[in-house]
């Protein structure tokens, strides 16, 4: 199972250097330019890029589910921002002792799911612990601290065996998900939330279509319907824009800016994001076992043409990006410099190193082709082996067959990864757990995100990977279109605020 790992194609990458250094930078969410009144009664078209394989949030990894199914159709008792800051949802308050051992909810009253049961206590305390008690279900091991799950009235409460500074943040993501105990629907292909949007068709290999939830229990949404339309093609999902076709572009490629924008009706917003486009180093052998040889390639690697080539996003030295807790500038530990690069790798013995990158086929071959050009400069020849991604889950994922490897990793808060030596990166060193293990257990935050901090500094210093680019939300959004996310929207994208005016 691909736990805590959100690929997103929707980091086709351009094949195109052009730099657009005036892309507007976003925020939260879009404004819109139209004069028109919204139209309550208005279906708004969003292009996504990755299509889920099925809908069944409990098992099946992957951003593609949360981001059209979290927020919208499925809720937990919070939620999070785009800016990654922790709401109500289900729950109407909640507090947290000063011990840090246990976690208090007011869970709102009048909520149905969306084949119209009453949402219950107990269904919190059946999806909760069902969760934490089911490894199969994505996430479960988020849960692992919680010892108890009691509710007396509408009072649920979580009682921890440690504390737990992550916690909020799980519960805020799919190990906090409410379902309907004993619900009988079929998963893979139906839903049945309390979110302020229902499922109402999914046509495979096309769209997925959500219409308002008359019976939310919050405020309704703006627009009728919104349809997810899958265009993977970036030229193809331009020309539904220029057609008409679409309102929204998501995952887009910021060095179309000029043509979205031609005829007026397309603004490109550019948001921040936690996505990750990391180069993994396998180093249970061989050259890449050698710390010398992994930092002379992040050395080799010019990151400032990256950021240039793909004309959005921004450098990132570590594992953690800015919109995370622990985040901090570590361009020090490894700065552009090809000479340095080659005397690292003359001293390990490696002047004439031939390595492989395995790369999904879906991305495009920007990234290949400056990390061939780069390594080439510095006397490493690169042979790229491009498979599709069943082939990378099972080779590189699951059975760590690899030299090199290249994916975008988009999930939030995501450090555990790098405390882990299981993992696909095959990193393993037990100061990093300590620290990790000691800022989780933290109950002061900013000691926590001081302890992340400190351990992702000796990731970076150890050239445990190497992270290519801080992505950016790329969005086109319709003159005729407000309220739309524009940051992280490839991990989720809450339509609450969504309008789409009538001129």
């Amino acid at each position: 199972m691909l736990r805590r790992t959100a690929l997103a194609a929707s980091a086709l990458l351009a094949a195109s250097a052009l730099l657009l250094a005036a892309c507007t930078t976003g925020g939260g969410s879009s404004a819109s330019t139209s004069t028109g009144a919204p139209d309550a009664d208005a279906s708004a078209v969003i292009r996504l890029v990755l299509e889920p394989s099925n809908l069944d949030i409990r098992e099946t990894a992957g951003a593609a589910l949360d981001q059209i199914l979290v927020d919208n159709v499925y809720q937990g008792l919070v939620s999070r921002t785009p800016e990654q800051e922790i709401v109500p949802a289900l729950a109407s308050d909640y507090e947290v002792s000063d011990d840090g051992l246990t976690y208090t909810f007011t869970l709102r009253e009048g909520v149905t799911f969306h084949d119209g049961q009453e949402l219950t206590p107990q269904d919190v305390v059946w999806s909760l612990t069902t969760r934490k008690n089911t490894p199969e279900w994505s996430d479960s091991g988020r849960l692992a601290n919680v010892e108890t799950i009691t509710a007396d009235g509408q009072t649920i409460t979580l009682t921890l065996s440690a504390p737990d500074s992550t916690l909020l943040w799980n519960l805020s993501g799919r190990a906090g998900l409410i379902l309907k105990e004993g619900d009988t629907v079929d998963y893979k292909t139906k839903t049945n939330g309390t979110g302020p949007f229902i499922l109402d068709q999914w046509k495979q290999g096309d769209s997925i279509t959500f219409t308002r939830n008359d019976a939310y229990w919050g405020d309704k949404p703006k627009v009728a319907e919104v349809v997810f339309d899958y265009i993977p093609d970036n030229q193809a999902a331009l020309n539904a824009a220029l057609a008409g076709e679409v309102d929204v572009v998501t995952g887009f490629d910021a060095t179309l800016k000029d043509q979205i924008e031609a005829n007026g009706d397309f603004q490109l917003v550019l948001g921040k994001s936690t996505d990750k486009g990391t180069l993994a180093f396998n180093q249970t052998s061989g050259p890449l076992a050698d710390k010398r040889v992994r930092q002379a390639i992040r050395q080799a690697i010019d990151h400032e043409a990256i950021i240039e080539a793909l004309a959005s996003g921004e450098t990132l030295y570590g594992p953690i990006p800015s919109l995370d807790p622990g985040y901090e500038d570590l361009s020090k530990v490894a700065p552009y410099d090809p000479e340095a690069a080659k005397a690292l790798l003359k001293e390990a013995g490696y002047e004439d190193l031939t390595l492989t990158l395995t790369i999904p086929s879906f991305y495009s071959t920007t990234i290949p082709q400056i990390l061939v050009s780069d390594l080439n400069e510095v006397g490493i020849t690169l042979e790229v082996n491009s498979v599709d991604f069943p082939t990378w889950l099972n080779d590189v994922y699951t059975n760590k067959d690899y030299e090199l490897s290249f994916v975008l990793h988009t999930e939030a808060r995501d450090f555990e990864n790098w405390a882990n030596p299981d993992y696909y990166f095959t990193y393993d060193n037990p100061q990093v757990q300590e620290l990790y293990k000691e800022s989780v257990a933290a109950t002061d935050p900013d000691k926590a995100a001081d302890l992340l901090k400190q351990a992702a500094k000796i990731v970076s210093q150890d050239a445990a990977a190497d992270w290519l680019y801080n992505g950016a939300s790329v969005v086109a959004v319709g003159t005729n279109i407000s309220g739309m996310p524009t940051t992280n929207t490839n991990a989720r994208i809450n339509l609450a605020e969504l309008t789409k005016s009538d001129g």
